[in-house]
């Protein structure tokens, strides 16, 4: 007898889970609402950090928007300024400039984080930390130097004075790099894939 009543259990459970399956649950009463617009602008961005806007849009179809538009601006303060005049309702953008954008008096609101780590500072084997880049060289391309500098002031460091920027395109900070001749690179997407394929130090 136990044994039957075991097997009526495990027949009723594998039952209601077959038809729970079989059931949909019910939207909620939110998702059921109709939106007050359903038109919203997106800042269009090249960089690889603009990823996520691009896959947002279908999830803001899903979510009842019928009109998505990218609008192109110029890049830096253009953008915060296109923001605060309208012309675009959101933007992804390094949180610096956010920052800078707000100090300029941009009118915006930080809504969230969606930032996965682009930036990768990559250095000669003799620096072991960002205390060691005190009267080094240190290169960029596509980085702007706001990140490194902040972390720099972090440590104690005078960034405008204690670090000497390679930013001169007809250089090559990268290739200066690469062959030993700076001491560091703050690298941004593709460069880091490049660096890391060429088995370059990071830190």
């Amino acid at each position: 007898m136990p044994m039957s009543h075991s097997r009526r259990r495990i027949l009723t459970t594998l039952s209601l889970a077959g038809a729970a399956g079989l059931l949909r649950a019910p939207r909620s009463p939110a998702a059921e609402e109709v939106l007050e617009t359903t038109s919203v602008r997106l800042l269009k961005g090249t960089p690889i950090c603009a990823a996520p806007v691009y896959v947002a849009e279908e999830l803001l179809r899903a979510e009842g928007f019928t009109d998505i538009q990218y609008v192109e601006k110029a890049s830096g303060q253009a953008t915060f300024d296109a923001l605060s005049r309208g012309e675009i309702d959101f933007l992804s953008g390094f949180a610096l400039q956010h920052l800078r954008g707000h100090d300029a008096g941009a009118r915006m609101t930080v809504l969230a984080g969606v930032h996965a780590g682009c930036f990768e500072l990559f250095a000669q084997h003799h620096i072991r930390g960002i205390t060691e880049l005190k009267g080094k060289s240190v290169g960029l391309r596509l980085s702007p130097p706001d990140l490194l500098t902040l972390m720099g002031g972090h440590v104690g460091l005078d960034p405008a004075k204690d670090i000497h920027w390679v930013t001169d395109p007809s250089v090559n900070p990268l290739a200066l790099f690469v062959e030993g001749k700076i001491d560091a690179f703050l690298g941004f997407p593709p460069e880091p894939q490049e660096l890391h394929a060429r088995k370059a130090p990071v830190r």
